[in-house]
């Protein structure tokens, strides 16, 4: 049984990366697919895309710092498929920088996409997803949640603690009809290594990202969780390149 099939997926950061890695994978094993990211002309491409392949798509433009944004995605969804199966919050910026730099704009945009971000979406879907009896949330996390990034990453680190934290906190709280999944990946070739300004970790981080496996590995993860019975709730899954040592 295709466990995945007619469910409808609501992706945030979709234009790129792992979100249209995992938009692409559902899409053509029959889910419905939401796809929400601020570049709604990259979203339309990969949406023409998965409708030439007969597959169901809609595009919501969104920036998750906004829970105005994020609530309307939502909204849209369910006006559109009459309900959301799963929610994957995996907007996400990393900026590398040593604390010596004092970027705290950059910290503070982490904060806003990679927390609130994911805070913002699941206040929209819960309310959805209680009425339902059902729902499965999907957080974008990385094994920087697991272990602190430094120098340079402490507070993309501190951010993905975080997701972590408030996933396992949401998964106590909500148990029984509604699962979640926190997916943290190590080195995955997306945009996400291109966040950097400081010059010099960004420099590390490209060359760190050699050993990138592709998007679609996280994509295969998100599609195992969502394809169990509703009776099994994967809640964390850890990634790497085989070669990755962090």
């Amino acid at each position: 049984m295709n466990n995945i099939e007619n469910k409808v997926v609501v992706i945030t950061g979709a234009s790129s990366g792992l979100g249209e890695a995992t938009a692409r994978h559902l899409a053509a094993r029959g889910a419905a697919v939401v796809l929400a990211a601020r570049r709604t002309d990259r979203l339309e491409q990969i949406a023409a895309d998965i409708r030439s392949a007969g597959g169901k798509v809609e595009v919501v433009a969104t920036d998750v710092t906004s829970r105005a944004q994020v609530q309307a995605l939502i909204d849209t969804a369910v006006s559109v498929y009459g309900r959301i199966d799963v929610l994957v919050n995996n907007a996400g910026l990393m900026a590398i920088a040593p604390l010596d730099e004092v970027k705290v704009e950059e910290w503070d945009r982490m904060i806003d996409i990679n927390v609130k971000g994911v805070l913002y979406g699941i206040a929209a879907a819960l309310p959805q997803f209680r009425k339902q009896n059902s729902g499965h949330f999907i957080n974008v996390a990385s094994v920087a949640g697991l272990k602190v990034f430094s120098p340079g990453g402490t507070v993309y680190s501190g951010t993905k603690f975080a997701v972590r934290a408030i996933s396992e906190g949401l998964r106590h709280e909500v148990g029984g009809s509604i699962r979640t999944t926190t997916i943290e990946p190590g080195a995955v070739d997306t945009e996400l290594k291109l966040g950097s300004s400081h010059q010099q970790s960004a420099q590390f981080v490209n060359e760190f990202y050699k050993l990138a496996i592709p998007a679609d590995s996280v994509a295969r993860a998100i599609a195992y969780a969502i394809e169990q019975p509703a009776d099994v709730d994967i809640n964390e899954i850890v990634l790497r390149p085989t070669v990755q040592e962090f």
